[in-house]
């Protein structure tokens, strides 16, 4: 069920006009309960390092992955990066969306001579498989949290 990226599909980070389909999509991953407010989005756009990477289909967001590029000391000063908040609206889900975000994103990463790419995904996402598809492990290393805040259900 891949999407042929066509011309109605634009893969590209996210701009500030963009907030209003961004807090919709962080709501569909997360529940309105647990989201801040519409302009931190804008804090976020212009962090340095940072791209939300989106998925704009006849006109509206559908799919995004966050990639924050960090710097770093070790191999030889190669920054690595992180991916975070990877979501794509149930009625777009099963048909390439996510799969292009986060590969603009990990391309992006290698772009930026980044030596590895990190995630998480919680053990009731399901979404194991689909970075593992995209050749993520998790046998590598141990992934633990620390959290102020309980783990949403």
């Amino acid at each position: 069920m891949g999407l042929a990226l066509t011309s109605d599909v634009n893969i590209r980070c996210a701009n500030n006009a963009d907030q209003l389909d961004l807090f919709a999509l962080y709501t569909a991953l997360s529940g309105a309960e647990n989201l801040g407010s519409v302009e931190q989005i804008e804090q976020i756009l212009a962090h340095s390092g940072t791209c939300i990477w989106v998925a704009q289909y006849h006109g509206q967001l559908v799919s995004m992955a966050t990639l924050h590029l960090l710097p770093n000391v070790t191999n030889q000063g190669r920054p690595y990066a992180l991916i975070e908040n990877v979501v794509t609206l149930p009625s777009y889900q099963r048909r390439g969306f996510g799969r292009a975000v986060m590969r603009a994103a990990i391309d992006a990463a290698w772009d930026a001579n980044a030596y590895k790419v990190m995630l998480m995904t919680g053990r009731t996402a399901g979404a194991k498989g689909f970075y593992e598809s995209l050749g993520f492990d998790s046998s590598e290393k141990w992934p633990m949290t620390l959290r102020r805040t309980p783990v949403r259900s």
